[in-house]
């Protein structure tokens, strides 16, 4: 707002620039963090993870060194001629990454998308037994 105020009479400011003073940008690149719940269960962990707006075959859950990573992408639509965006907030694509250990694998986590929300199950790991290693002293 200050920008705006001291700069409103010269030439180079626009509506544009005035806009993002009032309203700044959230997002400073195409990719952004999920909207995540965690829930904790007996058996295990529910993440609810908010993707509206993605098709299920544009959404990708991978495990890959102990990191569970949910990405979603859409391809790029060739912008229509004579369009100029004020402001364009709606991403194209978006991740978010996890760490959940490197005992889990793949075949233990289930997935289900519906209405926007993927749900991710995934069992708590067995707790290892603590070992001592006792080192001699010379």
């Amino acid at each position: 707002m200050k920008k705006y105020l001291q700069t409103r009479n010269n030439a180079d400011y626009d509506l544009f620039d005035a806009f993002n003073d009032i309203f700044p940008p959230v997002f400073f690149d195409e990719q952004h963090d999920l909207r995540t719940n965690i829930k904790e269960t007996d058996t295990g962990y529910e993440l609810e993870v908010e993707i509206p707006g993605y098709a299920k075959d544009e959404i990708k859950v991978s495990l890959d060194d102990g990191y569970l990573t949910v990405a979603a992408k859409k391809e790029k639509k060739e912008e229509e001629s004579g369009k100029h965006y004020i402001r364009k907030e709606i991403t194209e694509s978006c991740q978010r990454s996890f760490y959940v250990g490197t005992e889990l694998t793949k075949e233990q986590i289930t997935a289900k998308y519906d209405n926007g929300m993927l749900i991710l199950s995934l069992p708590k790991a067995e707790p290892k037994s603590v070992q001592s290693h006792f080192i001699d002293i010379l």
